[in-house]
Order: structure tokens, then C-alpha cells, then sequence
């Protein structure tokens, strides 16, 4: 784990996270998420988000009111964090790691996000034991939120449509199955890559009760230039059809970014 740490430390040390969610096309992923997310929460409700980066998520939501507790590995990413909170936001920040959630009590949230963690985490035994502590810590019927970053539309946009991956090359590694295509990432990958199977077999494990497999991106980086593009009309209605499609089952593997909902 303190390798898999320090390969992630010194990404996030140098990555513009809040960049990557500000462009029209990244926007995508952060609106369905909070779509969902408004599903569920209510007034009153106390939010727990593990992995917060930078806060987008923790901000959008302390901001419309909700009391809001975060926890994130990098110390940069607190810094910023910190810089964007506004006089008047009930939240707070500590560094922390989502293995370990043992400074908060069981059964204390409403919402709990789980938007980064299991992005870097390599084998079933530790994101298990992320989501162990994420369900852990949320109350009786609260809703969990879990997000991965999907083989399929990444092999896609940076392999087949940009050639920043070299996909003959993924396969001669063994990093892409010669039959099946699916991925297999290593901590000096930075990013796990999986599949909805990855996804229903990691589930399997826990009682709990699915509410919804999103694609929350979908084609959104696939299509990024066509989509940035847009005025805001078209836009509107492409984020319509994306809300509307989202979760058919033909198309949730097509995406970058997908997330899993469930209740305790």
C-alpha cells in the first residue's frame, strides 16, 4: 500500500483535478452524479465523502446546505480543498486513507461518496475494504455511492480514437486480454480498470440492496470535442438523452466512469 501511496501522491501533486471536471464534456460526470445524489439526500442530511480530492463534490453540496465531512490521502489536494471552501461552509477536511475509517463511528451518515478510492486500488481484498468501511459508517437504509473508472470507454477514447494508448502494445504486456480485451492495472498504472462483472462480483460480498449502475460519463470523453462544441441549447438536450440513457443496460459499459448506488 505505501507504494500504490506514493505512485498516487505524486500524480495528484501534479494533476489539475479541478480542470479535468471543468470543461463541457467533464462537466457530464459531475452533473449525473449530483442528479443522483439530489435522488436521495434530504434536508438534514449528513454527507461523508472518502477520497474528496479537491472538494467539488463536498463544496457543491455543503454550499446547498448539507453538513459535509471529507476525507482525502493527498496533502495537496487538502490545501486546495481548503482554498476553495467558502465563509459560511459546514464542512470539514482531514487527511485520511479509505482502508481506514476507524476515526468515524459506525452508522453515522446519510450519503456517503466513494468517488476516487477504488480508482487506485488493485486487488479485491482492499476494495472490499473500502467499501466495508464506506457501508460501515453509513447509517441503516443510507445510500452509498461508488464510482470506478470502466476499461471499455477508455480503451476507446485513448486507445482506438487518440492513440494515446498503444493498444498492440497494452496486449504484448498483458496489461489488455488477447481474447477478451479486459484490463489488468498495475499501481504504476495509477487507474484500476475494470468492468461491470468486476463491479457485481466486488458487490457480492455485502448485503445490500442496488439502486442503480450508471454510465456517468458515457460517450462524454469519447465525444469530448463535439460536446464542448455545443451552445447551451444542444447541450441541455445531449444531458437529457445522457440522463434518459444512462442506465439501459446496452449501453452502461460504453463509458469512462461509472457508478455504482446501493443502500445499507
Amino acid at each position: 500500500m505505501a507504494e500504490e501511496n506514493r505512485y498516487i501522491i505524486d500524480f495528484y501533486n501534479h494533476y489539475d483535478e479541478d480542470g479535468r471536471l471543468a470543461p463541457r464534456h467533464g462537466t457530464v460526470e459531475f452533473l449525473t452524479t449530483m442528479h443522483y445524489i439530489e435522488k436521495y439526500i434530504r434536508p438534514g442530511s449528513r454527507v461523508l465523502e472518502i477520497g474528496a480530492g479537491t472538494g467539488r463534490y463536498s463544496h457543491a453540496l455543503a454550499r446547498r446546505g448539507y453538513a459535509v465531512d471529507a476525507v482525502e490521502l493527498v496533502a495537496h489536494n487538502i490545501e486546495v480543498f481548503r482554498q476553495n471552501t467558502l465563509a459560511g461552509e459546514e464542512v470539514t477536511v482531514v487527511q485520511g486513507n479509505a482502508l481506514d475509517l476507524s476515526a468515524f463511528p459506525d452508522g453515522r451518515y446519510d450519503i456517503t461518496l466513494l468517488l476516487g478510492p477504488l480508482y487506485h486500488l488493485y486487488s479485491e481484498e482492499d476494495k472490499r475494504r473500502a467499501l466495508g468501511e464506506a457501508i460501515r459508517v453509513t447509517r441503516a437504509g443510507g445510500v452509498v455511492f461508488a464510482a470506478y473508472v470502466i476499461s471499455d470507454g477508455c480503451l476507446l477514447d485513448e486507445g482506438f480514437l487518440r492513440g494515446n494508448v498503444n493498444v498492440a502494445e497494452y496486449v504484448e504486456k498483458g496489461l489488455l486480454d488477447p481474447r477478451t480485451f479486459a484490463a489488468r492495472s498495475e499501481p504504476k498504472d495509477l487507474f484500476e480498470l475494470v468492468r461491470r462483472e468486476d463491479v457485481d462480483r466486488l458487490m457480492s460480498a455485502f448485503p445490500v440492496t442496488r439502486l442503480h449502475y450508471v454510465a456517468s460519463d458515457g460517450c462524454a470523453l469519447l465525444l469530448r470535442e463535439a460536446i464542448d462544441a455545443m451552445d447551451d441549447s444542444l447541450f441541455r438536450l445531449y444531458l437529457d438523452y445522457h440522463l434518459a440513457t444512462c442506465e439501459r443496460e446496452d449501453l452502461v459499459g460504453v463509458t469512462s466512469h461509472a457508478l455504482d448506488i446501493f443502500r445499507k
